[in-house]
């Protein structure tokens, strides 16, 4: 364990760091050896397709497409560590839940199914058999389907995703809540309702090609360092790069490659941004809206494209012409020199793709913004050409292909008609419950049943204690892990654990070896398959335990769930046969790289209600601060974490070192408040039912505006309000919380 200190970073992101931490993460796991190999030919024939993160590996068979979170994340999967029954009779559960997430993720892989002892308060070991009959016992004992609630993380394989829904549907509910409501749901409405699809339309090609690109709320150099290796060469060819981010990040700053020989060996490192602005939190709408309005006032609009393809430019151009400087500059935070300045360099790229993530997604305005984002690349023509393009960056690696697969609450009409024509049953057509809504009604007593596909739900969801009381009221709640997290110490009356494969590991079943397939965020579909042997004879695939449950639940079921699970091809024939796209799935799926889901607006074709793109006009709001909470709040990921998954006590780049309770500020709100670097503070949040408070975080001074604070989730979660949420697709705002600071009470530690 590091001792804690607070010392700047002045290197490049990546370079020799990287390299060493990636070694470190291996050797901690006990696996530097067996690590070493993973890393070179994990889950392809000849290579590595990184499980982490959904940014597109340029070639899946290329021994060195990856990186060093990409490390991190096989390491802790191939770990030599294991949490067996021994472990759990010598531990209860409220003995774990006193140990912080590091903690649990330190002790290894899970190895058989559990289910609780309330008697005992440990969890002991449990048949498959017997853990499947309790869920159905539950499951039909219900008053309604929709009285259970069957969440799914972005972790889960396209094949596990559809068997998934289609056993819950086939079960009578569209209750299907999924990592995307916390994260890019605001993207998909945004860009569904305007362009005609929910994602992205660029492609790893289009970044050889743009002449600029522009990042928005995104810190690739932690959540997605191979983007870095993108906008490096980029950078290199003379593209210009423009940042907009709150806080200054490293990775958006220098990056020394730790895959390229002159970096390593000359100690070489390329300048990544060209512009970097740091907006106020939530000030995004407004930069934007002044964007348009000097690319307006420029005429520099691609009226022929506008002509053909879009309708709204009237009124877009009306309401951005409404707003006045002031305003602008005010809110976010930006003069309008600096605004001009970014504008000039859009208005002079002939290609430019626009990047954001959950830095956009997670505020009340989340969708106009993005909307807004949209609008200045459709007035430009930045749609369905060579090196332009939407480019909303997703998080873990199959999010977007579990959409995609129909892991959705609110399924379009003729989703359930090929549904339901394919699998032989009517499928249910009331919406069901997104993740707020699903905690909501579990608090309230009308969902009894929690299952998870994998994720870490009690941490990874807003207002925890909230949250965790809702959890606690189910009659059973069930998780499907590979490894322990603290959704496994949050439960109902009644729990299970279910052990998994990982994706590096081979999948037996009857008909041999299966391999799986995902969908990055630019929407290629490729094979992964494990070589690694499994790290329990107990551990079942994912799309096994969904045959195995509906088997249980559904004994009147004419769908062959045996035969389904005994070849992929099948589940993948039936793939074919219900989405677009998808057709002749198993025969390209095989072809090196596999192939890319066709993007209407690649071809500038937009299938919204107009059949055309539409510019969508979002008049600023004047916000009321709250004198009582004057400073915003922004929760952030560590370099040491991915999601909810902490690896480590370490910010590397932002110089952190052995904690995470720590709250980033400007120096001079430091003056103002009368504190200094390193005292402890408290940090409450104001919401109309009261203040929700967190304690013992350390001020550390950082370059970010004034007025605003950033700190890392899920530590922070609490200080979410459940009800706080985007304007029309309900994401949690954790990215604008209004906060107030007090110094922490005499004798409160540092943690």
């Amino acid at each position: 364990m590091s001792e804690p200190e607070i010392k700047r970073y002045d290197k490049p992101a990546g370079g020799w760091d990287s390299l060493k931490r990636s070694y470190q993460a291996l050797r901690e796991e006990g696996i530097v050896g067996a690590g070493a190999r993973a890393m070179l030919r994990t889950n392809q024939d000849h290579g590595f397709d990184c499980p982490g993160c959904a940014w597109p590996d340029r070639n899946p068979n290329s021994t060195f497409e990856f990186c060093e979170n990409g490390v991190k994340a096989v390491a802790a999967e191939a770990t030599a560590k294991r949490v067996t029954r021994d472990f759990f009779a010598q531990h209860t559960v409220a003995e774990l839940a006193a140990h912080d997430d590091l903690w649990l993720e330190a002790q290894g892989r899970l190895t058989e199914p559990m289910r609780y002892d309330v008697a005992t308060d440990h969890y002991v070991p449990e048949s498959w058999d017997e853990a499947f009959a309790t869920i159905a016992r539950h499951l039909q004992a219900l008053a309604s389907p929709d009285q259970a609630v069957f969440y799914t993380s972005g972790r889960t394989s396209n094949e596990a995703a559809f068997l998934y829904q289609w056993f819950v549907r086939e079960f009578g509910t569209n209750n299907l809540p999924d990592c995307s409501n916390l994260c890019h749901e605001a993207s998909g409405v945004a860009l569904t309702e305007q362009i005609g699809s929910g994602k992205g339309s660029v492609t790893l090609e289009d970044f050889e090609q743009a002449e600029a690109i522009f990042v928005f709320g995104q810190n690739p150099g932690t959540n997605h360092p191979r983007m870095l290796g993108e906008l490096r060469a980029a950078a290199k060819r003379g593209c210009r790069i423009v940042v907009f981010n709150p806080l200054r990040e490293r990775g958006l700053e220098r990056f020394a490659h730790p895959q390229s020989p002159s970096d390593m060996l000359l100690g070489t490192q390329t300048e990544i941004a060209s512009r970097y602005f740091q907006p106020r939190i939530g000030g995004d709408l407004d930069l934007l809206t002044g964007l348009a309005k000097i690319v307006l006032e420029r005429d520099a609009v691609d009226r022929d494209f506008i002509a053909q393809h879009c309708i709204g430019f009237d009124a877009l151009r009306d309401t951005v012409f409404a707003a006045n400087w002031a305003d602008i500059e005010a809110d976010s935070g930006l003069s309008r020199a600096d605004i001009d300045d970014a504008a000039r360099i859009y208005i002079d790229s002939a290609a430019t793709i626009f990047c954001w993530g959950m830095g956009i997604t997670q505020h009340r305005r989340s969708v106009a913004t993005i909307q807004m984002l949209m609008n200045l690349l459709l007035l430009r023509g930045n749609v369905g050409k060579p090196g332009a393009g939407p480019c909303p960056v997703r998080g873990h690696s199959n999010v977007q292909g579990d959409r995609t697969m129909g892991i959705y609450e609110k399924p379009s009409e003729a989703f359930l008609d090929r549904l339901g024509a394919e699998c032989g049953f009517a499928p249910p057509r009331a919406h069901g419950f997104d993740v707020v809504a699903a905690i909501e009604a579990m608090h309230r007593g009308e969902a009894r049943v929690f299952f998870a596909m994998g994720g870490n739900f009690a941490a990874a969801t807003p207002d925890t204690h909230h949250t965790a009381e809702a959890l606690r009221r189910c009659d059973l709640t069930v998780q499907v892990s590979t490894k322990l997290n603290r959704s496994h110490l949050v439960h109902g009356r009644e729990a299970l654990i279910l052990p998994c494969l990982g994706r590096s590991e081979f999948d037996e079943q009857a008909e041999g070896r299966q391999a799986v397939t995902v969908e990055d965020s630019m929407s290629m579909v490729h094979l992964s398959a494990g070589i690694r042997a499994p790290a329990s004879e107990h551990l079942r695939s994912e799309p096994a335990i969904v045959a195995g449950l509906a088997l249980a639940t559904l004994p009147r079921s004419k769908t062959p769930w045996r035969e389904l699970v005994a070849n992929y091809d099948r589940i993948r024939d039936r793939i074919a046969r219900v989405l677009p796209g998808f057709e002749d799935f198993n025969a390209r799926v095989r072809h090196p790289g596999g192939f890319h889901l066709p993007h209407p607006a690649r071809e500038r074709r937009f299938p919204t209600v107009a059949q055309r793109a539409l510019l969508i006009a979002h008049p600023l709001r004047d916000g009321v601060p709250d004198p009582a909470a004057p400073f915003r709040l922004m929760t952030v990921r560590s370099h040491d974490q991915y999601n909810t998954t902490v690896y480590g006590l370490d910010d590397r780049y932002r110089g952190v070192r052995g904690l995470r309770r720590v709250v980033f500020i400007h120096r001079e709100d430091l003056a103002m408040l009368g504190l200094r670097a390193g005292d402890l503070v408290d940090l409450h949040s104001r919401w109309h039912d009261g203040e929700r408070s967190v304690s013992g975080f350390t001020l550390v001074e950082y370059d970010i505006p004034r007025g605003n604070l950033a700190s890392y989730f899920p530590e922070t979660n609490p200080l979410v309000p459940l009800d706080s949420v985007a304007e029309r697709a309900g994401t949690p705002t954790s990215k604008a919380i209004a906060v107030r600071l007090t110094p922490s009470a005499p004798g409160t530690m540092a943690s």
